[in-house]
């Protein structure tokens, strides 16, 4: 007779398909170019974290870098140089004129974000753009949203959780039906040093964590393609002298924000963003669903036959990058959409529904943790 531990070991195992993902056995070793087409890409922005020549986009066999720029002469030089790039412009505004260009990748200030995307769209050509998609306020998101719409532009934030081995595994089982309806997510953006770097006009400084939330929102909506329609939020006070509200602009001075959200789905969501608690740094997550959970590399649900979950080959030279090795592939999806003439795997709507959360839940935390409804976006 089975003791009560015994017992539910007994069942756990007998119920239960454990396995661990992100091999990419069934998949090509060597990436299969299907166009020998050459997209004429701009690129904007080359500052602290340099990301302008980090999405291997310089190196990308269906890329062209026609043209860069950046406000500041040394890092447009630098940019030209990282990318291999002999024409530069002095700002976003001018290079948007340059009708030999079809494309524009966008990493420059956060703040910024927004109305540079409009401007590349409102001059016909497709955008991607850095995270957050948007910044402080809901109209910025209504204009990018209408802004996509009348174009008929591909635009793409270059979310990076999306394409880290755990979130690209969840996303690729959740499409085979192999999680099942997500009972609770959760992801975590932990970044000790962030409201203190340097940036451009100080737009880090005292930056509410809930702001900039893609890195972890995306570990239940990048996973889904769903939204949160309702957040409460708790902000904790920091002890940073640069999150205090008379030392930043924002008059912010949470240096952690946890928010709770409601899910499409009926589920829950814990997203973390904190500036200030030391230790582990970076993005990570879990989801647990109806059928089957993640957590880390590891599967655990009621199907024994799994999709396989490896992300595919990369072209040559296109490096995976930063980020989980995350960049070279947002690069690629990028380059792919256009030539392939489709939405991207993180489109306006999904950008949107990552970021705007975070606004709302910020709101919430000024708030005492008040329940608020979040505007949903659809494309």
């Amino acid at each position: 007779m089975f003791s009560q531990t015994s017992r539910r070991t007994f069942l756990k195992h007998a119920s239960l398909g454990v396995a661990a993902i992100g091999a990419s056995s069934a998949r090509a070793a060597v990436w299969d170019p299907t166009s020998t087409r050459r997209i004429r890409v701009g690129i904007v922005g080359f500052g602290v974290c340099k990301f302008g020549a980090q999405f291997s986009l310089q190196h990308h066999p269906n890329v062209e870098v026609v043209a860069v720029s950046d406000l500041f002469p040394d890092r447009c030089k630098a940019l030209a140089q990282a990318c291999k790039c002999t024409k530069t412009y002095a700002s976003l505004e001018e290079m948007v004129k340059d009708d030999a260009i079809e494309a524009i990748f966008v990493a420059t200030d956060a703040p910024s974000h927004a109305r540079h995307s409009i401007e590349v769209l409102k001059h016909g050509k497709h955008v991607a753009c850095a995270v957050p998609a948007v910044f402080e306020n809901l109209e910025q998101a209504d204009r990018l949203l209408e802004a996509v719409k009348t174009s008929g532009l591909n635009y793409m934030m270059f979310e990076t959780s999306c394409y880290r081995p755990d979130l690209y595994a969840m996303r690729t089982l959740f499409a085979a039906g192999a999680l099942g309806k997500l009972v609770y997510s959760e992801g975590e953006y932990y970044h000790n040093a962030c409201s203190a770097l340097a940036s451009y006009r100080d737009w880090r400084i005292g930056l509410p964590p809930q702001w900039y939330p893609t890195h972890s929102n995306a570990y239940y909506v990048g996973v889904t393609g769903r939204s949160f329609t309702e957040v409460s939020c708790m902000g904790m006070p920091s002890h940073r002298p640069e999150l205090q509200p008379v030392n930043n602009r924002y008059k912010n001075a949470f240096g952690t924000e946890i928010a709770l959200f409601r899910t499409a789905e009926g589920g829950a969501a814990r997203m973390a963003v904190s500036w200030d608690s030391p230790g582990h740094e970076g993005e990570v997550g879990r989801v647990r669903g109806q059928r089957g959970s993640v957590t880390g590399t590891r599967y655990q649900g009621i199907e024994k036959q799994l999709p396989d979950t490896g992300k595919p080959p990369l072209p040559a030279g296109v490096q995976p990058g930063g980020h989980g090795g995350s960049h070279g592939y947002l690069g690629h999806e990028f380059v792919l959409s256009i030539i392939e003439e489709r939405k991207p795997s993180i489109d306006v709507a999904q950008a949107l529904n990552m970021t705007v959360p975070g606004i709302v839940a910020h709101q919430s935390a000024l708030k005492g943790g008040e329940l608020l409804k979040i505007p949903q976006y659809r494309f």
